[in-house]
């Protein structure tokens, strides 16, 4: 504003300058003998309005250029963006028309690009208010973009998509006869050991929770893999509130009546006697006779079911009451087990220093036969079982799965490394043992009954 207002000041004065030197004035003189002239100035008003009108024009022109300048260096950006996307979009469409590899995806996503191009464009054309050539021309190469890619599509001159198509067809024809067709199953020959041993084990089956309710956490149960010829089958559930002594068997002649709970029997071992009961929950039913530990003693007891009689022998130098039981189990010192080639006694001894030791049990004359002894401590291992002549020992890996680790074969000598997964419905499994009759692991989990069937890998 200072500026435009020294301006007008310099154009006044130098106007009353050529006023001043461009004329000359006659005068008179008066009765005093004074010369008096007479000069006629034009208006010397100063037009302030006009300068005020003036500066506010040129502020608005000012401001105006400075917009009409930052909108063109904004389009600038912009058109220099979008000439870099039609750049690789117009790359990738040659890809494809000279034979290159694409799919259905390729050709969505191509769309989607060339769409929203396509607006972009038309939100510069409302921009520019009205046609402009360079826009024109971008929205024209567009266009062009789009048809091509339509025909490409369309014409599939390597025919890649139909064939993509064709195969997944047929995969899913072929995954549909899969599951459609019957997989016969290779017999299953219960009792032999013509196996690789095992391989894995299924999810826990829950069959019930035992007779006498929640509070009776610890037990065992199983069914005779020999059953007398008069029985087809024979099942044993023992229960109690503690882990040190267990008094009550309990014998179903069926799965159904164990179901039921219908036809059973039960005996009592501590009638006659506290030290005929069985302490800890290593027991099994095989042939017709419970085998377990007698009460706080290194024996190893034998009970007939029919005639109640119960035989003794001396496991010698065994552990007992609670020296080298299991894992977070109690009291189960001598832990029975039974598979394809008989009876078996798993324990430990003092001079083994808790080391596991496994012994042949000979059921005709009630006699302790061979014994292997391995280099796994025992109260590592939370259960074991025995499966043609090769001992399997668990561990936990939290508290809804335990894993089986750890192998001895009696028929080599040789221990091994295992990993099955094995999931619990409970935390601790209080009793495993292996029934070869049918090929399942039965368990007593915290008070319920439950099974596993187990499979093997194909014989070598």
């Amino acid at each position: 504003m200072a500026k435009w207002f020294l301006l007008l000041l310099v154009a006044i004065l130098e106007t009353s300058a050529q006023i001043s030197t461009s004329k000359a004035f006659n005068g008179t003189v008066n009765s005093d003998g004074v010369c008096v002239c007479s000069v006629i100035l034009p208006d010397t008003t100063f037009p302030a309005d006009k300068m005020e009108y003036l500066l506010e024009t040129t502020s608005e022109l000012n401001i105006s250029v400075q917009a009409e300048i930052t909108k063109v260096k904004e389009y600038g950006q912009t058109l220099s963006v979008y000439a870099s996307r039609l750049v690789n979009l117009t790359r990738r469409v040659e890809s494809f028309e000279t034979g290159g590899s694409y799919t259905q995806l390729d050709f969505e996503l191509l769309r989607l690009e060339i769409r929203e191009l396509v607006s972009l464009t038309s939100q510069l054309k409302d921009m520019f208010n009205g046609s402009n050539t360079i826009i024109d021309q971008l929205y024209e190469e567009i266009e062009n973009m789009s048809l091509i890619v339509h025909q490409l599509e369309s014409y599939d001159r390597n025919n890649v998509l139909q064939i993509r198509k064709d195969m997944a067809a047929l995969r899913e024809r072929l995954e549909e006869c899969e599951r459609d067709q019957v997989v016969t199953p290779p017999p299953i020959d219960y009792g032999s050991c013509k196996h690789g041993g095992l391989l894995t084990v299924t999810e826990p089956f829950i069959v019930q929770q035992n007779w006498m309710g929640s509070s009776y956490r610890y037990g065992a149960w199983g069914k005779d893999p020999v059953p007398l010829l008069s029985e087809q089958e024979q099942y044993l559930v023992v229960a109690s509130t503690g882990e040190s002594s267990f008094q009550t068997f309990r014998f179903y002649p069926s799965y159904d009546d164990l179901l039921l709970h219908q036809n059973w029997t039960e005996r009592n071992l501590g009638h006659y006697s506290y030290y005929n009961t069985a302490q800890g929950a290593g027991m099994v039913l095989y042939n017709n006779s419970v085998y377990y530990n007698c009460y706080n003693s290194r024996n190893i007891c034998r009970y007939n079911v029919d005639t109640g009689a119960i035989d003794k022998r001396i496991l010698a130098n065994a552990a007992y009451n609670n020296r080298f039981s299991y894992y977070n189990v109690n009291y189960q010192d001598m832990d029975f087990a039974v598979d394809e080639t008989g009876l078996w006694v798993i324990y430990s001894t003092e001079q083994h220093a808790g080391r596991i030791l496994i012994s042949k049990i000979n059921t005709a004359d009630f006699t302790v036969g061979r014994t292997w002894v391995t280099e796994q401590f025992k109260p590592s291992v939370t259960n074991a079982f025995m499966i043609c002549g090769v001992l399997y020992a668990l561990r936990p890996v939290g508290t809804q799965a335990e894993e089986i680790f750890y192998t001895f074969d009696t028929r080599t000598g040789e221990e091994g490394r295992a990993a099955v997964r094995m999931e619990k419905v409970m935390e601790t499994l209080r009793s495993v043992s292996y029934n070869p009759s049918d090929h399942k692991l039965y368990v007593y989990n915290d008070g319920y009954l439950v099974s596993y069937d187990v499979t093997f890998k194909p014989d070598q």
